[in-house]
């Protein structure tokens, strides 16, 4: 793109959380020390499960994608927001909220699909559990792993052919701490109304429809398990609980910015920190850390490398 034809901005000002300095400096030691907790437990998340024989199964080969993804969602925009609390001037350059734009479409997106995945691994375990094992093969496994990065990369391109050519030729202050698709979009000097609908039937709309996909997928399980067994309903309901609350953070902060993405909230930053910094380290917590099998491969694993 020659963006010396088609824009007069070459950086955008970000918009982070404000304060005095003493403030800032607090945020930059809180923040960072919540950034290498997300780092640290969804990578041995992810550890444990490569090097755990008993957590071969689907169910925790798809959590191991999730930390995955979950350690990717938090590291596109976040070493950036703690680097910003120790400068002056937050800025960053066109291509690199361009770049922003793209990761965080692919991250959120394959993410969503993932949790559908999730849900659907849930579904055929309870509702199917004479079938599971012929069902949730290695083939089928790895193929909703790839299909929910490639719906990722289709869904971040669709967001970004429109908007890398949109003309920005003044303002240029994004208030948020990373580039997000509403906010930038709002600085273009054009008339933006077709890229709002283009916006809710693509970010929202896929949020929304993945939102009520789970919600469906879980009530259904709660009622097949329910039909069975008081016990097992007692610890399914625990389970999808927790299950339901983490797709609930995720998507409750994405639904409310792209449904609406272009009315200004002041509650919409706190949402967007919320959505790409603390969820993911609420879904190792929820997900994972509260399972005994996984806490004691770890406890095994860490038994092999102090005996080694």
């Amino acid at each position: 793109m020659d963006r010396g034809n088609t824009s007069r901005v070459t950086e955008f000002v970000l918009h982070s959380l404000s304060g005095p300095r003493e403030l800032q400096l607090f945020y930059f030691v809180f923040f960072t020390i919540f950034y290498m907790s997300i780092v640290l437990g969804n990578l041995l998340i992810v550890l444990t499960v490569i090097f755990e024989p008993a957590l071969h199964t689907p169910m925790y080969f798809l959590l191991s994608n999730l930390s995955f993804i979950d350690v990717c969602l938090s590291t596109f925009a976040t070493p950036k927001m703690i680097v910003d609390f120790l400068m002056e001037h937050k800025t960053i350059s066109f291509e690199g909220c361009m770049a922003q734009i793209f990761f965080l479409h692919v991250f959120a997106g394959g993410e969503m699909m993932l949790l559908v995945a999730m849900a659907y691994d849930r579904y055929v375990a309870i509702c199917r559990p004479l079938h599971y094992a012929a069902i949730m093969n290695v083939r089928k496994c790895a193929s909703l792993v790839l299909g929910s990065w490639v719906i990722g990369i289709l869904h971040s391109i669709s967001q970004l052919a429109f908007t890398v050519n949109l003309p920005f030729c003044g303002p240029n202050k994004v208030d948020s701490f990373f580039c997000d698709l509403p906010l930038v979009i709002k600085l273009a000097c054009t008339d933006t109304f077709t890229l709002e609908v283009m916006m809710l039937s693509d970010s929202g709309l896929m949020a929304m429809s993945s939102f009520v996909l789970l919600l469906i997928s879980y009530t259904v399980i709660l009622v097949t398990v329910r039909r069975r067994s008081s016990a097992g309903m007692a610890k399914a309901r625990a389970t999808l609980t927790a299950h339901i609350t983490v797709v609930t953070l995720f998507f409750g902060p994405c639904i409310f910015i792209y449904a609406w993405p272009f009315s200004d909230f002041p509650v919409d930053k706190v949402l967007s920190i919320f959505y790409t910094v603390f969820t993911p380290l609420l879904n190792p917590m929820i997900y994972t850390l509260r399972n005994k099998e996984v806490i004691s491969a770890m406890q095994k694993l860490r038994s092999r490398q102090v005996s080694s």
